[in-house]
């Protein structure tokens, strides 16, 4: 009888096993397809020379730092609290460089708690939203967001969905304008996030914009998202400022921070 059940038991965790192994093939064969759809006609992301000029971000880092310091932000400066939102596939530690300097000019810097940015969820965004309400109410004021690429679109739809917890967006190469696609990275969003992004958890109307202050930093040396995306239109964003930098530049390079601490004491 004890060889009967452990021979039962044996066949129940390899049926178990083999329909865990058949699901995640199936998800496997599921992304894949959406990795691979065809790009829209007349859509179009970045030239492949300014994706190759992404490599050249640590580079341009180092210069940057090596030029005189122009940083002239108003001594009264009030303090605020900011929260950095990370890029896709990214880690907060990414955005080091940019808290740092924030720091430095007596700001109150947090990240979004998250960890890596892998895309939306509902239970990621629900999650974010808390944390932001939460943050804002032991402040006593409201966050300023800065979101790198995917961490702006966050950082615009929780400033939507909760507005009085927000003092103001700064997005950063964010693709909040235009097609979905025109960006050199959809395919592998699709891929990892596992849904198409036409179809997203989260910002289903992603060029409204949010009910408060709203910047928008672009480069046109971004090899990653359009530069036509991350700038937006009039009326997506209350202000648009150009930036030299690449698209993985945005989250550390000497410039950005200036324009950040800037931004956030003129608000």
């Amino acid at each position: 009888m004890k060889m009967i059940a452990h021979h039962d038991s044996v066949s129940r965790e390899a049926g178990q096993a083999f329909a865990r192994l058949s699901r995640l093939r199936d998800e496997v064969a599921r992304r894949l397809v959406l990795a691979f759809q065809p790009r829209p006609e007349g859509v179009r992301g970045p030239k492949w020379q300014a994706l190759l000029g992404e490599l050249r971000t640590p580079v341009e880092h180092w210069q940057a730092r090596r030029r005189p310091c122009t940083d002239v932000v108003p001594p009264q400066a009030p303090s605020r609290p900011v929260m950095l939102l990370p890029g896709f596939g990214t880690h907060p530690a990414r955005m080091k460089p940019l808290g740092r300097a924030l720091e430095a000019a007596g700001h109150r810097v947090s990240d979004w708690g998250l960890g890596f940015n892998f895309g939306p969820s509902e239970d990621r965004f629900g999650r974010l939203c808390e944390r932001v309400v939460t943050m804002a109410r032991k402040e006593g004021e409201p966050l300023v967001l800065v979101g790198w690429s995917l961490g702006g679109i966050f950082a615009r739809e929780v400033a939507k969905a909760h507005p009085e917890a927000v003092r103001m967006v700064i997005t950063m190469g964010t693709p909040f304008s235009g097609d979905r696609r025109a960006n050199n990275a959809w395919r592998a969003y699709q891929l990892i996030a596992g849904h198409s992004v036409d179809e997203p958890p989260i910002g289903q109307d992603m060029s409204a914009k949010p009910p408060v202050p709203t910047i928008a930093l672009w480069s046109a040396r971004d090899g990653i998202v359009s530069p036509r995306s991350s700038c937006g239109r009039k009326g997506e964003r209350d202000l648009a400022i150009p930036m030299r930098c690449t698209h993985l530049g945005f989250a550390a390079h000497p410039d950005v921070a200036v324009m950040l601490k800037r931004l956030v004491a003129a608000f």
